[in-house]
This record gives structure tokens, C-alpha cells and sequence, in this order.
């Protein structure tokens, strides 16, 4: 009988586990949980958006966006504001480049808080209205592609 050992590093032993699905909350754009696909195959992370609105607020362009973060629910929109990091051209799934926002936000997953790029743009065609990519990632967790909701759902009193 031969028997298989598993020899993990300490760095990935205090790495949080997440799943190919979890939930975050948004801090800084008021959004308490919304569903996101974990995605190691996607370089940059994507956030739903419409009404994507530009503006000045004192010398600063900043953009206005509206977010519908349930699922099959256009009921509740949020209305988001943030400061404009970048404008990029980006490829999407299927091979189509889309010029889209950038911004720069903070997300709590888990217990963890990271600092991530996200550009904007209309997800309603697809089944997650936040995609994160591997660049957001940046080697602070291990993906496990069997499981799904592993860091649980924020609470709604959660907060930066």
C-alpha cells in the first residue's frame, strides 16, 4: 500500500483558502455583499457597471457608476463614485477589447483586505456581477476549484 503525503510550505498554511466563487463586500462603494467568480484565468478583475458617468471634483476626474449587485435583481441600484485611476483597453472572454474605466477600491474577503484595480463595465449577460483576476489575487490566497462561498458571507455590519 503506498501512501501519498501532501507537503505544503508555511507560507501557504496562512494563506486563506477561497473557492471558484465567494462573496465580498465593496467598503468604499457601499456594497455590503455581492457574489464574485474567482477567476486565475482572467489577468485583471471586472466589476458590473451602467450609467458610467465621468466627472471633475476639485481637479480630480472621478466617474459615476449605477450597480445592480444581486443577480437577476435590476430592483437595487447603487450608485457608486470613485476616482479614475486609468482608461485601458482590455480583452474580454471572448476575445473582444472594450476601452473600460478603471478604478482602485478596496475589497474585504473574509477576513482579508486587499487594494484592487477594477475596470468597469455592463455584466448583466454575465452569471457574476464581479470578477476577480489574478493580478487582485497576487499570491495572498489559495484557490481551491471544487469549493465555492469558503470565506462565508459578509456580515452586514462589516466594514473597513
Amino acid at each position: 500500500m503506498t501512501h501519498s503525503v501532501l507537503q505544503t510550505t508555511h507560507t501557504e498554511q496562512t494563506q486563506p483558502i477561497l473557492g471558484w466563487r465567494e462573496w465580498v463586500t465593496l467598503p468604499e462603494l457601499n456594497i455590503e455583499h455581492i457574489k464574485a467568480k474567482i477567476d486565475t484565468g482572467a489577468r485583471s478583475s471586472a466589476l458590473h457597471a451602467f450609467a458610467i458617468e465621468p466627472y471633475r471634483k476639485a481637479r480630480q476626474r472621478w466617474v459615476m457608476f449605477a450597480i445592480h449587485p444581486q443577480q437577476n435583481n435590476t430592483d437595487i441600484v447603487i450608485e457608486c463614485h470613485a476616482p479614475i485611476k486609468d482608461r485601458r483597453m482590455v480583452s474580454d472572454s471572448g476575445g473582444h477589447k472594450q476601452r473600460r474605466y478603471v478604478i482602485e477600491t478596496s475589497i474585504l474577503l473574509g477576513s482579508a483586505i486587499i487594494t484592487a484595480e477594477m475596470t468597469l463595465t455592463n455584466r448583466d449577460s454575465m452569471l457574476f456581477r464581479m470578477l476577480i483576476g489574478r493580478t487582485s489575487l497576487n499570491d495572498r490566497f489559495l484557490i481551491d476549484p471544487s469549493a465555492s462561498y469558503c470565506q462565508g458571507k459578509p456580515s452586514s455590519s462589516s466594514t473597513l
